[in-house]
Parts: C-alpha cells; sequence; structure tokens
C-alpha cells in the first residue's frame, strides 16, 4: 500500500470548511447529504450521491455500512444491511469512492464507525484507512463514536494524510467534552439536534440552536446541525442558526422512491430550504 501524496497546503482538508464558508458567503446555509455506500448497490449509490450534487449539495457524507451502528436510525440501518448482505467491504467503498471524487467538485467525507477504522489495515489499522481515504479523493472523515479528547491517534494520521476530521456533539455535553469535539475538530463540527438516532423528525428539538451557540464560543469552525432534519420547512429552520444543515434518512427513504432522480428533487428542495431560512 503506498502512501498518499497530501495536497498542497492542506487543500483537500480545507475545502470541507471552505465549502461551507461559500454557501454562507452566497447568502445561504451549506446543505450536506448523507448517503450509505452500496445502496441500492455500488454503482446506484454513486449515482444518487452525483446526484445529490447535481440537486445542489455543497457536502457529501458517504456511509460506510457497519453491522453494529449506533447512530443510525432503522431506515439508514436498512439500507446498510443490504450493502452488508451483497458482501461489498469498505475497499469496495473506497473504489466507489474514488471514481465518485473524480466526478464532482464538491468535497465528500467518508462516516463510519471506529472500530471499522481501526480493524481496516491490519498492523498499520489507522494509517492505512487515511492511506486509502485519501487515495480516494476523500476529503476528510466523521467517526461519530470517537470522543474528541480521544481522537489524537487518528488526529494525527488523518492530518498526516490531508484529512479534514469531523467529531460530534450532542446537546447534553458538558463543557469539557463540547471543547474537545469543537477544538478538535476540523472541516466543521457536528451538532446533533437531539438525543437517539438518526431519522426523519416531524419537529427538531429546541436544544439544537443553544447547541450551535455553546459550540460557536468554543470554536471559530462552522457548525452544521443534523439528525431530524427531513423537509425543507425543516432546513429553513436550522438554517436560520447554523453554518450548515446535514440530512441523510430522508434521502435514504427517497432512493427507494424513486432513486436517482427522486434524490435530486428532494436535495433541490432541500436546498433551497438553506437559502429562505440564512440570516442576512
Amino acid at each position: 500500500m503506498s502512501a498518499a501524496t497530501p495536497t498542497a497546503a492542506g487543500a483537500r482538508a480545507a475545502s470541507v470548511e471552505a465549502a461551507i464558508r461559500a454557501a454562507n458567503d452566497e447568502g445561504r446555509a451549506a446543505l450536506v447529504v448523507y448517503l450509505p455506500a452500496g445502496y441500492p448497490d455500488l454503482a446506484g449509490s454513486r449515482a444518487c450521491l452525483e446526484a445529490a450534487v447535481e440537486g445542489g449539495a455543497d457536502l457529501l457524507e458517504v456511509g460506510f455500512p457497519y453491522s453494529d451502528p449506533l447512530m443510525d436510525g432503522p431506515t439508514i440501518q436498512a439500507a446498510n444491511q443490504v450493502a452488508l448482505e451483497a458482501g461489498l467491504t469498505p475497499r469496495d467503498d473506497f473504489a466507489m469512492c474514488a471514481e465518485l471524487t473524480a466526478a464532482i467538485d464538491v468535497p465528500a467525507l467518508v462516516m463510519t464507525y471506529y472500530n471499522l477504522v481501526w480493524h481496516y489495515g491490519g498492523t498499520e489499522r489507522l494509517e492505512a484507512f487515511a492511506v486509502d481515504a485519501a487515495e480516494a479523493g476523500l476529503a476528510g472523515a466523521i467517526i461519530p463514536d470517537l470522543p474528541g479528547e480521544e481522537g489524537g491517534p487518528w488526529r494525527a494520521v488523518a492530518d498526516a494524510h490531508d484529512l479534514a476530521t469531523v467529531f460530534l456533539t450532542a446537546p447534553v455535553s458538558s463543557e469539557e467534552r463540547l471543547a474537545a469535539a469543537a477544538q478538535a475538530s476540523t472541516g466543521f463540527v457536528y451538532a446533533t439536534s437531539t438525543m437517539g438516532v438518526t431519522g426523519a423528525r416531524e419537529t427538531l428539538a429546541d436544544s439544537a440552536r443553544p447547541l450551535v451557540e455553546r459550540l460557536r464560543a468554543l470554536s471559530g469552525r462552522p457548525v452544521c446541525v443534523g439528525i431530524g432534519v427531513s423537509t425543507a420547512a425543516q432546513a429553513e429552520e436550522v438554517a436560520g442558526f447554523a453554518d450548515g444543515v446535514i440530512v441523510g434518512s430522508a434521502l435514504v427513504r427517497a432512493i427507494a422512491a424513486g432513486g436517482p432522480s427522486a434524490v435530486a428533487e428532494l436535495t433541490a428542495e432541500l436546498a433551497e430550504g438553506c437559502r429562505r431560512g440564512y440570516p442576512g
């Protein structure tokens, strides 16, 4: 396995924050789209991710399926199970990502669990995962079950291979844990709008805005809000106080309903919500 060559001056990792700031400069919250690799199959997942870009996504999160998810709700769990039962592996997912990143002009990040990252490369472990992520053209990683205060080993290899690292925060997090995640994150800080797993909700929790405000007092990084956002109206609401809006489960359901065209249509609606709600 050859070492990936970092882009000049950390440009790959920096592209994550730059994409969010560019959207904000245009008078809108950035739209971050999550879709799983391998659903409905590998080629279909790439087509849906490309459709999201066509619909107006500013960033992509490519979920690598894992057998024991902690954060995923029933919609994403079911989609991931399709990929797992098809026998797809992270190496297959990286191969798809290499084709994807060559075809799109927005940053894409891998999102998966630490156990998969840790066991990916045998004795090389974290280094191997970072190398292959960089070689696939990915701009960073989101590892939801890795606390910011324990993320030093991963951050070291991610930084060495020009990958941004995004840590998650929750409304019930202590100030110490929020500070650790906010200060360790590069690219953006992920604010979960509510406790619990992913999935569409009829209303957003009141805890999202205060969490964003707490994080902004701790870090100058953009703050993006996810979990529970599924409609353009909800995207508009979040855009009123966050730098970016993250949507996943609703778009996974769109794949089942109508494939790439349905993904592009819903993404366009969500992007319009991100524009309508952004202040000023």
